[in-house]
């Protein structure tokens, strides 16, 4: 049995009101930690992510931006690890470069600081598939070279990687970066490239209208799972492993016509898609992750199907449509 390295100890968590965040929060609770301390600005994430916890006495909540430098340093002073989590969507970036650097540069740096200067004993930094842009190899190794990026997002995700590993060189700040490839599950964004069509898709399903493909539907993408995207960060806090980059994805390759179809599926539905010309250019045409390093290393291995997660995201997304908004 593992040491628990999170009993009695606090845990910084930028963006722990997010998608992601917010689930590692809830597997981290369990461990004992004696104080989870989350800073979060409500651009992506939201109180009611945070529903589970919000009230546990261990939780201690800050809304303020990481940008804030002297919030930020409070947050990370005192904390034995930091999770960091806070980004911009890939179409924030896309729309706003220079909040893009703000965020993913900039404040990236101030964290890496910090956790030098407090003497954090280790950092969790979520990285993304997106550095690989079309990648080499399929399944993809970690070892597969960065430079077929196209996007400020994935630009900004390599140097962060980049930045803690020379952390580690010249300082010794341990860490490691998780690559994920495209998460989905409750609480997810609603508006980005991917879970944007995941969810007009469940709009169709509820209105009984044929769903819309664009192009040939042969796009693929590695779905993973939100909860394991959350217990890989956990593995990753845990294992004596430090200065690596490990892929998160599901090792399942699922086209756009793949997906739709499952949606159907855990649906009941009978709709037949109706196909559309491509309307945007999309260099990232296929991904799939090789994980064998986390697998071996971390001891990750994803326990969620595409089915059973569509399931859970449908349950979800009906039940948050259909609920009264909030006053």
């Amino acid at each position: 049995m593992q040491h628990n390295k999170i009993k009695d100890s606090v845990i910084c968590v930028t963006g722990g009101a997010g998608f992601i965040g917010s689930y590692v929060v809830e597997e981290l609770i369990p461990l004992q930690p004696k104080k989870i301390v989350i800073i979060d600005n409500f651009i992506r994430g939201t109180r009611e992510n945070m529903k589970s916890f919000i009230n546990n006495p261990i939780v201690e909540f800050y809304e303020a931006d990481i940008r804030d430098s002297i919030k930020l340093e409070h947050c990370i002073a005192g904390s034995d690890y930091v999770f960091h989590m806070a980004a911009l969507r890939i179409n924030a970036c896309a729309a706003s470069p220079r909040d893009g650097f703000d965020v993913m540069l900039k404040s990236t740096f101030e964290v890496a600081e910090l956790c030098r200067k407090h003497s954090v004993k280790k950092v969790i930094y979520s990285s993304s598939a997106s550095v690989y842009g079309l990648a080499q190899h399929f399944p993809t190794p970690e070892t597969d070279n960065p430079y077929n990026n196209q996007t400020f997002y994935g630009a900004a995700k390599m140097w962060g990687e980049q930045l803690f590993r020379s952390y580690k060189f010249m300082y010794g700040l341990d860490y490691v970066a998780l690559r994920y490839f495209n998460a989905y599950g409750p609480r997810m964004d609603t508006d980005g490239k991917y879970t944007e069509v995941m969810i007009k898709w469940l709009d169709c399903i509820r209105d009984s209208r044929n769903p819309l493909i664009y192009g040939d539907g042969s796009t693929t993408m590695d779905f993973v799972y939100v909860k394991d995207i959350a217990k890989a960060n956990i593995a990753a806090l845990q294992a004596d492993v430090t200065d690596e980059a490990f892929n998160i994805g599901n090792c399942e390759e699922t086209s756009l016509k793949g997906l739709l179809d499952v949606l159907l599926k855990v649906n009941d539905s009978n709709l037949t898609p109706e196909y559309r010309d491509e309307t945007s250019y999309n260099p990232v045409s296929k991904r799939l992750a090789d994980i064998s390093k986390a697998k071996e290393m971390l001891g990750f291995a994803p326990t969620v199907s595409l089915e059973e997660g569509m399931k859970e995201l449908t349950d979800w997304y009906f039940s948050k449509v259909s609920a009264p908004a909030a006053s």
